[in-house]
């Protein structure tokens, strides 16, 4: 465990880890910062979302057929328009557009990057004052540089993550990333605006206590999940049961306090969402990444690792399981002993 033995910012950090990627030369440490200044702004606006008309709906639906908050649309250009601003993004697949946003700048058509985001994942909470967060997820292109990214740059597996990160807005704001070599977490001080080292090294308990599942969809499930919850109600102190239940309906905040606690998040496949309900590119492939960097385990509920799968529409959807590793590894047995095999 690193030891935070002097006060240490995001962009101190990220510059002093720029070597463990000699062939980037920089352009994700800027890329990281540019989307920290968005973070920073983002922050702000949650924090005084109930002062100003920025609450609500603003009458319009996403590609996902899911009502629209002004704040998702802000946090959208914000975001957005940081990635323009970097020079080192040629392109943006964000859940609240239908396409694929292209810079036809010529230095953003020469970046070697890619980004893929949630830029307000739970704002449904925003009304009720309960925690969301951003999500975002980097890829190297595919396509040759000196031209507008293309569709294919996006439908990648996961495993081929560059970088990729989540930003709570809860009681204090936390930006937690990942670049395939562990898991940092970083608190904002307003009083300096900055983002600084809190959690060095992040490693999910094997083990947790906790089950995050709405329990609300239970008539829907497969019999493997309505199984696996029955187990984690069950009553058996040697085994630390019965789990607790929790859910917040923001996958950030449940995913964040279980990889600092411990525990499993579900959102499996129901009678009505057959693939699942997240978005593979937006939610599943960078929260799978963080999940398996710090020692924890996410899947598709059937043995399928999350960033082995092969997306073939930038808003496939798919079943998702994460959490404590023999956590997750004891949901997977459930549903494939009782639903069937990993097709």
């Amino acid at each position: 465990m690193l030891k935070i033995d002097k006060f240490v910012t995001l962009g101190e950090f990220i510059i002093n880890r720029q070597e463990d990627f000699p062939y980037a030369k920089g352009e994700l440490t800027r890329l990281l910062s540019h989307m920290s200044i968005a973070a920073k702004i983002v922050h702000r606006e949650v924090n005084k979302a109930g002062l100003v008309d920025i609450l609500g709906d603003a009458g319009d639906v996403n590609i996902q057929g899911e009502d629209v908050k002004k704040l998702d649309i802000f946090a959208n250009e914000q975001f957005i328009a940081a990635l323009k601003t970097s020079g080192e993004c040629c392109g943006v697949a964000s859940e609240e557009e239908q396409n694929i946003i292209t810079f036809d700048e010529k230095l953003a058509k020469e970046g070697k990057y890619i980004v893929c985001t949630d830029p307000l994942d739970g704002s449904s909470n925003i009304d009720v004052n309960v925690s969301v967060g951003t999500i975002f997820s980097i890829y190297r292109r595919i396509s040759n540089t000196g031209q507008k990214a293309k569709e294919i740059d996006f439908l990648q597996e996961g495993k081929n993550q560059v970088a990729a990160g989540y930003i709570i807005y809860g009681s204090s704001t936390m930006l937690v990333y990942t670049t395939g070599k562990g898991v940092n977490g970083f608190t904002y001080d307003p009083s300096i605006g900055e983002f600084c080292l809190s959690h060095p090294d992040i490693i999910t308990p094997l083990f947790g206590k906790i089950y995050s599942i709405n329990e609300g969809n239970y008539i829907r499930f497969t019999e493997g999940v309505k199984k696996y919850i029955k187990y984690c109600q069950e009553y058996e102190p040697e085994a630390n049961r019965p789990y607790t239940s929790r859910y917040i309906g923001s996958l950030v905040a449940d995913f964040h306090r279980n990889l600092l606690k411990g525990g499993i998040f579900i959102y499996p496949k129901t009678a009505t969402h057959s693939n699942g309900k997240l978005r593979l590119l937006y939610e599943c492939n960078p929260i799978a990444f963080i999940a398996e960097q710090a020692k924890g385990k996410a899947s598709d509920g059937k043995g399928n690792r999350i960033l082995d799968i092969k997306p073939t529409s930038l808003h496939q959807r798919n079943s998702f399981f994460v959490g404590s590793f023999k956590m997750v590894e004891k949901a997977e047995n459930f549903i494939m002993k009782i639903d069937g095999n990993k097709k």
